[in-house]
């Protein structure tokens, strides 16, 4: 039933008052006679039309299907039957009153006799209608022999109390009397048959079965008094039956009033017959208590009434009546008969119905004492009454040990309110009547605490009181070992067995929260791996794996106990450092930090057969140095959330200071501690923005070329230029070392780099169309060539401008051959195969130089600055660039000296044979359309004598 229909519903208290007060009106009248036949007639009829018309109109609200309506079915077919019944009795009223006659002889039959036993058939559909009937003939023919035992006990109870004596007087034969007896008979047979039915009626279908079947018992009753009193002479005065039918009338009047208990079950004949049969036959094991006692009562009334007969039969044969008909007796026997065969199957059933129970018993034990959890049976006072072979593996307990133990004896004393709660939710019976769930700690056999989560349900009794508990419980700790576990692979590193970076913050933020300004310092040290990326590269990642597990063991045992260390990520790892109040906190923090750095740097980490020299790059920051103090409001926040946020903000303030440090010292070269300061971020903010810069200025082509001449020493002529790139922001030129690293960090270099050689290939392609034999050199950097399709890029230009693969001369820093050496040296490879040629720049400050000389085909080696520096004054410079230049010759390789800005060190370069020079003193950088006026007057105003003048005009 909806909710707004059940609001609908009048209040029960109005009907059924309003229909007590009629009753008492009309039994008053109906003594007193007032109004005489008529008015006890017409009242009756009142009375139906009534019921009829609330019955019927019920029945056709709630099935009319409206949304708001409850779904038909029992409820329906119940008010649609016991209207019938009701107009059917209103008009055999009527006619009786229109033909004015009493009641009347059953041996003339009128046409409201007629309607009078319509409505005792309609009254019994109805009746019945919300009940399941049985399907199987045993049940039909055990309900026929209770309904006659029990219609043999009441006739025999009628014969002996009231008409056996006026058969005596009336002298009437057997038959003809027995037809005077027809209206109590039928009473009789309606009565008793509709009895077992209504005993196994379900619970919410009870009120609506037992009004009807009052109502019925109520006509009969009525019946049987007119009956007496028409064979005994009395007339309508006498007859107070008038009284029972019309109380009959008022139980059918407030079916509808009064409403369901409860939400109706859906129609049976809505069920899918498998599901039905198990719902309307339960297992007689797991059926409660009420519900056999239900199944057994439509037995045991008969017996009963029966019984009763037999003892008033005896009471009144003692007081002297003797004489009892051969009829009565025949009537007597066979229902003895029928009893003792009944009783006999009652016993089969019950000897059934207890073989049921113990098999639904062993089950029930064979089923808890195959699962591992523990299955209890308690009583409402959570008193163990069974404990399955589960509380052993569960509880560690010997299940005998629990019985008769509270629960309470064994849960945690700081779960047992949460328990207790759990428990009372359960015991209410306003509560919705499903399985709790509580989790909480038992104390296990061995004293210890156990996880537990249990589910408890509750049986309840006929009457909806709960009976019972059950109690199933799960041992969880397996499952919070498994957490734990989850847990700590979340907050730390597989790998190196440290906290990872996500506690590493929280940690700080910890730390940083319980910080006083004077309770000491906090400070982070962060550590990062120099050539480690090479270990990577050359030895593969397990052996970079070794190298970190060694590193981790390293720096926890150099660390104090109290601090935290965490790898950070990569080969990056970082220490929480809490310093007591005293002068030195600084200063004990760098001494850490200086003992971080040998213990990672000074002793070799062994690799297998190998041993790997590294040095590390530490940075410190202290919790006082945050860059935007100034900022930030000085006082306390103003709630809490604010408070979070201000702390977040000072933990990442400290780990990316502390980061910024570490960065610091491995630009600074590397095996080296820095101290945060404030201008490091302002370097970081800087970078960024300049960035941004880069990546508009390329967008907007505010980047330029200058050419850079090269000339053979001997005859100072115009050989090739470098390309070098220009920014122009606005009218200020920015310096290429200031640009440079934040192109390649952003990741511009690449398109700046495709930029540059398309435009210079374009330019040294045309000076060549005019038949000028210059070549062009340009700088790739590592991330250019690691690029993507980096050689076909280059091929693409040589392409598109039309300058020829000799004329193109890639200058590689010497760190190109050493980061990711086996794809670079294959990529420069695959274009020198395409005919364009390699130069090593700032040749002989590596230890990679000569080394990879062997591995790739160079053609042209460019001497560093700082050698050429040193020429004329730096005897130990001008040997070495003396070595490299003989070295160039015997290879066959073309050797060009970088930097001459003196004439000293050019002349020292001419005796040393140097074929090749550059610098300020031979052409600063200039414009392509300077180059072009230089290389013109250098072809047409000079002879190849060695005589040109340097500079070199333009």
């Amino acid at each position: 039933m909806s909710g707004d229909y059940a609001r609908r519903v009048p209040p029960r208290a109005l009907p059924v008052a309003m229909a007590a007060v009629v009753g008492v009106l009309y039994a008053t009248g109906s003594l007193l006679r007032w109004g005489g036949d008529a008015f006890i007639t017409w009242a009756e009829a009142g009375a139906a039309g009534a019921a009829a018309v609330s019955l019927l109109l019920s029945a056709r609200r709630s099935g009319g299907g409206t949304p708001d309506s409850p779904p038909g079915g029992v409820w329906t077919a119940s008010w649609r039957w016991y209207g019938i019944a009701a107009a059917s009795w209103f008009a055999g009223a009527v006619g009786a009153a229109l033909i004015d006659g009493y009641r009347r002889s059953a041996l003339s039959l009128s046409v409201p006799d007629l309607f009078y036993l319509l409505a005792l058939v309609a009254l019994v559909i109805g009746l019945v209608a919300p009940i399941r009937l049985p399907r199987d003939a045993g049940t039909w023919l055990r309900y026929a022999a209770d309904t006659y035992v029990c219609a043999c006990a009441l006739f025999v109870l009628g014969w002996v109390a009231l008409f056996g004596t006026l058969y005596d007087r009336s002298g009437e034969s057997p038959p003809e009397f027995l037809l005077e007896l027809l209206y109590p008979l039928i009473g009789i047979v309606f009565v008793c048959g509709a009895l077992p039915f209504v005993l196994g009626a379900a619970r919410g279908h009870r009120r609506l079965a037992w009004m009807g079947y009052g109502a019925l018992a109520a006509i009969a009753a009525a019946d049987v008094v007119t009956t007496f009193v028409r064979l005994d002479g009395g007339g309508p005065a006498d007859d107070p039956s008038d009284i029972l039918r019309l109380a009959g009338l008022l139980l059918l009047l407030l079916v509808p009033w009064t409403g369901p208990a409860a939400e109706p079950p859906p129609p049976v004949d809505d069920i899918p017959d498998d599901i039905r049969d198990d719902v309307a036959e339960p297992d007689a094991a797991v059926r409660p208590s009420g519900e056999q006692g239900r199944m057994i009562g439509p037995g045991i009334a008969p017996a009963a009434i029966a019984a009763a007969a037999a003892m008033f039969i005896a009471g009144h044969s003692l007081t002297g009546h003797n004489g009892l008909e051969p009829g009565i007796s025949i009537v007597a026997g066979t229902a003895a008969l029928v009893l003792i065969a009944r009783l006999a199957g009652l016993l089969r059933e019950n000897d059934a119905l207890r073989r049921a129970v113990e098999t639904g018993e062993d089950h029930f034990r064979a089923l808890s004492e195959s699962i591992n959890d523990a299955v209890l049976i308690c009583d409402v006072d959570a008193t163990v009454q069974y404990a399955s072979a589960g509380a052993l593996r569960t509880y560690h307990y010997e299940p005998d040990e629990l019985l008769g133990r509270p629960l309470h004896e064994i849960v945690h004393p700081e779960d047992l309110p949460r328990v207790e709660d759990v428990f009372h939710e359960v015991l209410d019976e306003e509560s919705v009547d499903e399985a709790l769930r509580v989790s909480c700690r038992v104390r296990a056999a061995d004293g210890t605490w156990l996880p537990t989560e249990s589910t408890i349900s509750r049986y309840s009794g006929s009457d909806g009181a709960p009976t019972r508990l059950l109690v199933t419980t799960r041992d969880l700790s397996e499952q919070a070992a498994l957490q734990r576990q989850v847990a700590h692979l979340t907050f730390h590193d597989g790998l190196t067995g440290l906290p990872n970076r996500s506690y590493f913050e929280e940690r700080t933020r910890e730390v940083l929260s319980r910080h006083e300004p004077s309770g000491g310092e906090v400070a982070v040290v962060f550590v990062d791996l120099d050539g480690f990326t090479a270990v990577n590269d050359s030895d593969g990642h397990a052996a970079g794996d070794q190298v970190l597990a060694q590193a981790a063991r390293r720096l926890r045992a150099t660390v104090h106990a109290d601090d935290t260390v965490a790898r950070w990520g990569g080969d990056e790892f970082a220490v929480l450092v809490q310093l007591p109040p005293d002068d030195g906190e600084t200063r004990a923090t760098v001494e850490l930090a200086g003992r971080l750095l040998r213990a990672l740097s000074v002793d070799p980490y062994q690799v297998g057969t190998k041993h790997i020299v590294l040095t590390a790059s530490v940075g410190i920051a202290f919790a006082g140095d945050f860059a935007g103090d100034e900022e930030r409001p000085a006082g306390p926040a103003g709630n809490a959330a604010e408070a979070g946020r201000r702390l977040r903000r000072t933990a990442a303030d400290l780990l990316r200071n502390g980061d910024l440090a570490m960065a610091r010292a491995k630009e600074l070269g590397g095996g080296r501690v820095e101290v945060y300061a404030p201008h490091m971020h302002a370097d970081v903010v800087r970078r960024l923005e300049l960035g941004s810069d880069l990546q508009q200025a390329l967008a907007e082509e505010e980047f330029a070329i200058e050419f850079q001449p090269m000339v053979d020493l001997a005859t100072s002529r115009v050989t090739g230029v470098e390309a070098l790139l220009r920014w122009w922001r606005g009218s200020e030129a920015v310096p290429p070392e200031e640009f440079i690293g934040t192109a390649e960090e952003s990741g511009l270099m690449v398109p700046l780099g495709d930029w540059v050689l398309r435009e210079a290939c374009r330019e040294v392609a045309r000076w060549r169309a005019d038949a000028w034999d210059i070549g062009l050199s340009v700088n790739f950097t590592a991330r250019q060539i690691a690029a993507p399709r980096f050689v076909e890029s280059v091929a693409a230009a040589l392409a598109e401008t039309g300058l020829a693969p000799q004329a193109l001369t890639l200058e590689v820093r010497e760190e190109v051959l050493v980061e990711d050496a086996g794809q670079n040296i294959e990529r420069l490879s695959e274009l020198r195969d395409l005919g364009v040629r390699l130069a090593i720049d700032d040749f002989g400050t590596g230890y990679a130089s000569l080394a990879y000389l062997g591995q790739l085909p160079v053609d042209v080696i460019k001497i560093d600055p700082s050698f050429v520096a040193g020429l004329g004054s730096d005897e130990t410079r001008t040997l070495l660039t003396r070595t490299i230049v003989r070295l160039g010759s015997d290879l066959g390789l073309t050797v060009v000296a970088e930097g001459i800005e003196r004439p000293e060190q050019l002349a020292a370069l001419r005796e040393m044979g140097c074929p090749r020079g550059q610098g300020f003193l031979v052409a600063r950088p200039m414009a392509a359309g300077r180059v072009e006026s230089l290389v013109r007057t250098n072809l047409e105003g000079h002879a190849p004598s060695g005589d040109v003048p340097l500079p070199l005009p333009g």
